[in-house]
């Protein structure tokens, strides 16, 4: 083998490898959902890029959800079944490697699926941030955003979007950047909804456990508290 060819080959191998233990060590990092969030997601649909409940009220908007970075998707089961009992059908996306940046137009295969459906875009932590984004780009048929311990970027900014937007935080997350979240409220409508969960906190917003650097919650299940302050808003704001 000629010398080119060995060093072409040693720098694969080393590339090949250093990618690997870098998705191996992200894989590591990935918070991973509870028992009940298990059981729970049993009772959706894998279509293999999202987790889809099953909402029955054809008159009401889906809802496409991105997750937080390294959230599996099926930690977010609980609140999501409750939203899809009371009508409304949940896309929780799957995203390699867990990180929404890395598919921020995922929901598109939704939308291709369902053309002439109204939906809701949502997203958790980093996902809300994606989540922006695409609902900057696909206002067709867009009902309304909402945020879960989340803020829009500038290249997500909805200031300009006459549409519903909740923003829905927890009292002791520690995880959110608040300074960061305060300023990013010049990229939202005036109109937005901010509502505050008391005594959650940033992992609470899925079902995961415990977060590193986040607050301690002081509730038994956020994720009742998620879904009832989810419907509050999509009944008064959202017209369906």
């Amino acid at each position: 083998m000629k010398k080119w060819k060995k060093l072409l080959l040693i720098l694969v191998i080393g590339l090949a490898l250093v990618l690997g233990g870098g998705i191996a060590y992200l894989k590591t990092q990935s918070y991973s959902p509870t028992n009940n969030a298990l059981q729970t997601a049993k009772n959706a649909e894998d279509s293999g890029d999202w987790l889809y409940f099953s909402g029955k009220d054809q008159t009401k908007p889906m809802i496409i959800f991105y997750p937080g970075a390294l959230v599996e998707p099926e930690s977010y089961s609980p609140w999501a079944q409750t939203l899809a009992k009371a009508g409304y059908p949940v896309y929780i996306l799957k995203m390699p490697l867990d990180l929404a940046v890395l598919a921020p137009n995922r929901g598109e295969k939704v939308l291709s699926e369902h053309p002439k459906r109204d939906y809701i875009v949502g997203g958790h932590s980093l996902g809300g941030v994606m989540a922006s984004r695409f609902a900057k780009g696909h206002t067709n048929h867009l009902e309304g955003v909402f945020f879960l311990a989340s803020y829009p970027d500038t290249k997500g900014t909805l200031a300009d979007k006459n549409i519903p937007v909740l923003s829905l935080t927890a009292e002791n997350d520690r995880v959110l950047n608040h300074d960061a979240y305060k300023k990013a409220k010049q990229d939202l409508p005036k109109s937005t909804d901010y509502q505050e969960i008391s005594g959650g906190n940033h992992a609470g917003f899925g079902s995961y456990g415990p977060q590193k650097g986040d607050g301690k919650s002081e509730i038994n299940d956020q994720n009742q508290q998620v879904a009832q302050q989810l419907l509050l808003w999509l009944k008064e704001y959202v017209n369906h």
